[in-house]
C-alpha cells in the first residue's frame, strides 16, 4: 500500500504523520484501532490474521515469503 494512502487513514483516525516511517504509520493505526501493534515484527506467518490490511505488506517488509512459517 501506498504511504500517501497510509497517511490519509492516519490522518482520518487523527494521528498526525509527520515525518513518521510507513512502519511507525501503521503501528500508529493498529493502536488506535485498538489492534496490536505488530506489523513487520516478523510474526505475520503465524500470527492468525489472514484478512489483516497490512498482511502482504508485513509479509514484504518483514522479508516473509508468503505461507513460509518463521
Amino acid at each position: 500500500m501506498k504511504v500517501s494512502i497510509i497517511r490519509e487513514m492516519a490522518k482520518e483516525r487523527g494521528i498526525k504523520a509527520g515525518r513518521l516511517s510507513k512502519a511507525e504509520l501503521i503501528h500508529s493505526i493498529q493502536h488506535a484501532e485498538g489492534n496490536q501493534s505488530c506489523f513487520g515484527t516478523g510474526s505475520s506467518a503465524v500470527c492468525g490474521q489472514i484478512d489483516c490490511l497490512w498482511r502482504e505488506d508485513c509479509q514484504l517488509y518483514s522479508g516473509e515469503s508468503f505461507g513460509k512459517a518463521t
